[in-house]
């Protein structure tokens, strides 16, 4: 396909949203491993753009309906507002356009966003549920994330986070002999560490690392990319702590604010694990020992 095919669907988003345009300058954004992103001027305004070839059918449309959720919950974190977005039935040439939002040179390292990004992901947390999942699919970076409705939490971790991992993995040829027994032992036990009778379906980002949370010029947190549910929240903070963290005024904030229940440290590697499943899957076999040292801790 052409390479400019990107300022094609551009200029599509834009006279959906009722920009006429013109153009009036078009960069690349840096970040994005899986779609291509700009930042797209016009006489009217500044945009967010993401451009996939081949997008998966729905992927933009979960994309979108996660940021609504969040920003319906969010307040004292900024959600980027979607504007308009494009999915093939069939998968294809897809796009979302979004509020621009110019990043802060600081980003998260000052005390004051630090702080409030904390407590505006309690803040979201506190949206509840009456039980655990979503009423449609969505994705975790590319692959897929099936949801439903579950009343056990316990049920819902297993048969739509870590099976279909564990079953993608084993497709793939990542899951060697040893690897499979205990993930799957893990499986069969996961009650003993995971089932809590106070236990609430908490509205989760569900793909918070650090470079899904930023800080505008003024210094107010804002999230993007997110693979939104309702679940447990230790996931989200579990998964925080992975690829560099956050500071820690960020987890003192959130503590203050929504305090996490005891045992965490105890059920947080088994929360990684999806996540670890995830990139073993994306990126392969340099993943693998990390899901093996989880799996012999409590299947071995």
């Amino acid at each position: 396909m052409p390479s400019e095919d990107w300022k094609q669907a551009a200029l599509k988003a834009l006279e959906r949203l009722g920009d006429p345009g013109p153009l009036r300058h078009a960069a690349g954004v840096p970040g994005g491993s899986i779609s291509r992103a700009y930042r797209l001027t016009t006489e009217r305004g500044t945009y967010f753009f993401k451009w996939h070839r081949n997008a998966p059918p729905g992927f933009f449309a979960a994309e979108a309906r996660g940021l609504e959720r969040l920003g319906r919950a969010a307040k004292a974190v900024r959600i980027p507002r979607v504007h308009a977005w494009n999915d093939p039935p069939e998968g294809g040439e897809g796009w979302i356009l979004m509020e621009w939002i110019d990043s802060g040179s600081r980003g998260l390292s000052s005390r004051r966003a630090a702080e409030q990004l904390g407590r505006g992901l309690a803040e979201i947390h506190r949206s509840a549920a009456e039980a655990f999942g979503l009423e449609e699919d969505n994705f975790i970076g590319i692959l897929p994330q099936p949801n439903g409705w579950y009343r056990s939490w316990t049920d819902f971790y297993r048969e739509r986070r870590l099976v279909p991992q564990i079953r993608l993995a084993s497709e793939r040829g990542l899951l060697p002999g040893r690897r499979s027994r205990l993930l799957h032992r893990l499986c069969d036990r996961l009650e003993r560490w995971l089932e809590r009778p106070d236990l609430r379906p908490s509205l989760l980002h569900g793909d918070l690392w650090n470079g899904n949370a930023l800080a505008d010029s003024e210094g107010v947190p804002f999230l993007i990319d997110p693979a939104a549910y309702y679940g447990d929240r230790e996931v989200d903070l579990a998964f925080s702590e992975m690829f560099g963290g956050f500071p820690s005024r960020f987890y003192d904030a959130y503590n203050e604010a929504f305090p996490l229940a005891p045992g965490f440290s105890e059920r947080k590697p088994l929360y990684q694990l999806y996540y670890l499943l995830v990139h073993l899957n994306l990126f392969g076999e340099s993943y693998g020992p990390a899901v093996d040292r989880i799996a012999e801790r409590y299947a071995g």
